[in-house]
């Protein structure tokens, strides 16, 4: 099997990374920049290319999509006029891609979009307490996740890559990141609103935090996204009919209160590894998951857990959570 990784950047080197361990070898590895091209080709051993013509389309069997948001749907596009399959990173960008993923259906071409932390074992234990119906429907629930900016890349600037576009930036990107697990879990929400906006200069013009409410048809949730915690978290908490979850992310344990004979449940994560210069929470293992799952369904032996079609409903939460920015002003 021949691979096309599109992107070089962080994202990129990762799936490089996932692919090797995967046993996958015969790699080409795309990126404008030489700096990128010079340190996967030292890096890793893979070939790399500067531009991407038919002679190398005729020669791959998928396309593996790391550029930014931006431009993630000229290569869609790419894979889909090539019948190739592709998998690509998670998408903030809506405009397009239902033409797209239209094109995808009627030219029986797989596109994955990334949904990794559907592939984190606590969000997987998560998934199973909250669906299995042990402990009953779900009341309410409460999710924060914060990470500081600065932080993402701390070898270079923020100003130096996508996350400080208004239509790319970090927090923008990190809701439909959030939602695309949630919804796995609790469902598609009926009705949703938000705050949005700038809460601490960070030197860039982006919305740096998400304050969103949402309501389901059993339940009611509240999300807070930001990019300005300076200590990188997820923290949830769910109340079901007959018992109560807790999970922080630093902890590596999801707690089980069961209402049903009054004790606490432990489930303890399997330990993960984390790349340097990464949040230790940040563990390869799932992204190696989602990729030998990606993989399995190229050769049909597996079904990819996200869709385009999920993508866009997703991404038209983002679009009416921002349109909805507004309240009711208390001032007299």
């Amino acid at each position: 099997m021949k691979i096309l990784q599109v992107g070089l950047g962080s994202m990129g080197k990762r799936r490089i990374r996932n692919l090797k361990s995967l046993g996958l070898e015969d790699i080409v590895g795309f990126d404008f920049r030489e700096d990128r091209r010079q340190e996967a080709q030292e890096k890793y051993s893979v070939t790399v290319v500067d531009k991407i013509d038919d002679s190398i389309l005729s020669d791959i069997d998928i396309l593996i999509i790391s550029t930014p948001p931006d431009r993630h749907l000229e290569y869609m596009w790419m894979a889909v006029n090539h019948h190739k399959p592709a998998f690509v990173e998670a998408s903030v960008i809506k405009k397009g891609l239902a033409e797209l993923a239209e094109a995808a259906q009627k030219n029986k071409v797989l596109i994955a979009p990334s949904c990794t932390l559907r592939f984190h074992p606590s969000i997987k234990t998560i998934r199973e307490l909250v669906t299995g119906g042990a402990y009953g429907k779900v009341c309410n629930f409460i999710y924060h996740m914060g990470q500081y900016l600065p932080d993402w890349h701390p070898w270079e600037d923020i100003k130096d890559f996508y996350v400080s576009d208004r239509n790319t930036g970090a927090c923008r990107e990190m809701v439909p990141f959030e939602l695309t697990w949630m919804v796995d879990v609790f469902g598609f929400p009926q009705e949703v609103f938000a705050f949005c906006g700038k809460t601490l200069d960070l030197g860039v013009d982006i919305d740096d935090t998400y304050s969103i409410n949402l309501k389901f048809d059993h339940c009611f949730g509240n999300i807070l996204v930001d990019v300005v915690a300076r200590y990188a978290n997820r923290d949830l908490i769910v109340n079901l009919e007959r018992g109560s979850i807790f999970w922080n992310w630093n902890e590596k344990i999801v707690k089980l209160y069961d209402a049903n004979s009054d004790r606490w449940i432990y489930y303890h994560e399997p330990r993960g590894k984390a790349h340097e210069d990464y949040n230790p929470n940040i563990i390869e293992e799932m992204y190696i998951e989602e990729m030998n799952v990606f993989i399995r369904a190229f050769k049909g032996e597996d079904k990819f857990p996200n869709s385009l079609k999920d993508d866009l409903k997703i991404l038209e939460i983002l679009n009416v959570l921002e349109r909805t920015n507004h309240g009711t002003s208390l001032m007299r």
